[in-house]
């Protein structure tokens, strides 16, 4: 029996829209998973519920974003069920925490303002760490892991967060704020193992 036009049309519409997709999902999954098979499994499964629920998908929407939305749920249910307790943060040690003002003895500039530290410290890490600044940020823990995800590496608006991870506005803000302060803080310690800063 052939397949009928309408599932052929539709099928191709799937593919074209989402395959593009497939490499971007996985990295994304990795950060999520930490395990390559479990990145794999992750994609595979919200795949197919990406092609189950098609029919529910708006054309001229942001594909990128609603296939996403099914990899975060697709993670959340299936891969807490896994972990018996959350990840603890010990947020008393991170709360005052900035890197730009732990690198102000290393910054060689008259104007030492927090903006500039800023750029300092961009300047300073991005040729020694980008690759490591993704590692660092799996050691964030999840909640906080997925909302720089989404909003540093990915590049997604606090309101597109908001809507994939199924959290008000001002949760994806207090988590991006959380989650970049304990990244800052892996990083502090990572610049300061590998020589690039002498630390205190």
């Amino acid at each position: 029996m052939e397949p009928n036009r309408n599932d052929q049309a539709k099928n191709k519409e799937f593919e074209e829209l989402f395959l593009p997709l497939l490499d971007n999902l996985y990295n994304i999954a990795l950060r999520m998973t930490r395990n390559p098979k479990d990145a794999e499994d992750l994609v595979q499964e919200a795949f197919l519920k990406a092609f189950r629920f098609f029919h529910r998908f708006e054309r001229g929407t942001n594909a990128r974003a609603w296939i996403l939305t099914i990899l975060t749920n697709t993670f959340r249910t299936r891969y807490r069920k896994k972990k018996a307790e959350p990840d603890m943060v010990d947020f008393q040690a991170i709360e005052n925490f900035c890197l730009a003002d732990e690198l102000v003895k290393e910054i060689s500039a008259s104007d030492k303002s927090q903006a500039r530290g800023a750029e300092a410290v961009t300047e300073m890490l991005k040729d020694y760490v980008s690759d490591d600044i993704l590692k660092a940020l799996e050691s964030v823990p999840e909640q906080f892991r997925l909302a720089v995800l989404l909003s540093d590496v990915e590049g997604f608006s606090y309101q597109e967060i908001s809507e994939i991870l199924g959290i008000s506005v001002g949760t994806v803000k207090s988590r991006i704020f959380r989650g970049r302060k304990i990244l800052q803080k892996l990083l502090w310690e990572f610049a300061k193992e590998r020589g690039i800063l002498k630390g205190n």
